[in-house]
């Protein structure tokens, strides 16, 4: 079966939207708003809900010289994207077939041809959504079962352990076939739940605290801070990249450059070197919650981890946590370890880019004893000597925003 045949379509399985009750309608829009959208960048498709079952059909014909150049076909490029929307549990490739008894059998046969050529056992399970469908759902299995094996004499019938497990669903106009689904990226829809803003730096951390809060349906929009000259523009060109690669699993990120120098500058030249850290840290959250709440964003999200850095301890998060007067911060990976974070690094994809070895403006004018815990009696006195609402509002003013489309 070629690829592109209207016959053969994805079916993606809804994961915790089909759980929300009263809002189920409203989440699920939203998610398949994002397929769509995710969808364009591949090709033309159509894409509807069915009963807890997203399907994506192509409507487009393929290009026979990209296919004999190698390029994948546009159904194999469009399930790589389903499988990194948010919302979604699975993902399978099927074919469509009219509700016949014997127009199943023929498709499982022919569709499934080459699974079924390289495996021993195999064991047939089928859902009828239509019970109005003569058979009942053993009774299908059973005779596309008898099928299969009357077709291909080397297959043996296992029910617990079988190698392949073919699957028919009977629904209201047609029915579906298919091998084992693909796990997706599971999670809520992205803008279900809003939108937060998330500190981006770059190294392996915060990428993946970004991916995980936009799991639970926040749109990401991403916040960096630049110290040039200290730091190049090879070091902000990587960041960007990594919003971009980020952006294959949130989509869309509004990308804001805070520029940075100026603020530790002035912690260098007028404040205690000991508390260069902190008090960086804390500017970074006043500057970032003025941006986000007027951009209509409701958090901050960051990629701390407990006691993974100095500015890291209890007594640090609280000093930091203190200057966010009108939203809350979010830290997805406070109790992950280090090997937790880069195993979900190299999932999304994130990773190499991260450990390329560009500067940090976190690194800069780092003290070799920084305070570890902080009293804010202490970070207050250091900040009475600045004018702190000029430097935050100088800063804002000069931010920069880069739209980061997704797939561009």
């Amino acid at each position: 079966m070629t690829p592109n045949t209207p016959s053969e379509l994805i079916l993606l399985k809804v994961g915790e939207v089909a759980l929300k009750g009263l809002n189920r309608r409203s989440f699920e829009s939203q998610l398949m708003s994002n397929l769509r959208h995710r969808l364009r960048r591949v090709g033309r498709f159509s894409c509807e809900m069915l009963q807890s079952t997203a399907t994506v059909t192509c409507l487009e014909e393929e290009d026979p010289a990209a296919l004999l150049l190698g390029a994948p076909s546009l159904i194999d490029r469009a399930f790589e994207e389903c499988l990194r929307v948010f919302g979604f549990v699975s993902a399978t490739r099927a074919a469509r077939c009219a509700k016949e008894q014997q127009a199943i059998c023929e498709t499982a046969a022919s569709y499934l041809k080459e699974q079924l050529q390289k495996v021993r056992t195999f064991k047939v399970e089928s859902k009828r959504a239509d019970k109005r469908f003569p058979l009942t759902s053993p009774e299908l299995s059973a005779l596309v079962g008898g099928a299969l094996l009357e077709r291909y004499s080397h297959l043996k019938v296992d029910l617990h352990h079988p190698d392949l497990v073919v699957r028919v669903e009977v629904r209201d106009r047609e029915a579906f076939v298919h091998g084992d689904a693909t796990p997706a990226a599971g999670g809520l829809p992205v803008a279900s739940s809003g939108r937060g803003t998330l500190l981006l730096s770059g190294g392996i951390d915060s990428p993946v605290a970004g991916y995980l809060m936009a799991r639970r349906g926040l749109r990401v929009d991403a916040i960096h801070f630049h110290s040039f000259p200290y730091t190049s523009e090879m070091a902000r060109q990587k960041v960007e990249d990594l919003a971009r690669l980020m952006g294959r699993w949130t989509g869309d990120v509004d990308f804001y450059v805070v520029p940075f120098t100026d603020i530790q500058e002035t912690l260098r030249d007028k404040c205690a070197p000991d508390f260069f850290t902190i008090l960086t840290r804390r500017f970074m959250v006043r500057i970032a919650e003025a941006l986000a709440v007027e951009k209509g964003s409701g958090c901050l999200i960051t990629g701390e981890s407990l006691g993974q850095v100095a500015s890291q301890t209890l007594q640090g998060l609280t000093a930091t946590d203190l200057v966010a007067e009108r939203i809350p911060i979010l830290r997805p990976l406070i109790g992950l370890d280090k090997d937790d974070i880069v195993a979900r690094a190299r999932h999304i994809g994130t990773f190499e880019k991260s450990i390329e070895p560009y500067e940090d403006c976190c690194a800069i004018f780092s003290p070799k004893h920084p305070k570890t815990k902080p009293k804010l009696s202490e970070l207050e006195a250091e900040e009475a000597k600045l004018d702190l609402e000029a430097m935050v509002r100088d800063a804002v003013e000069r931010t920069e925003l880069t739209m980061i489309k997704y797939g561009m």
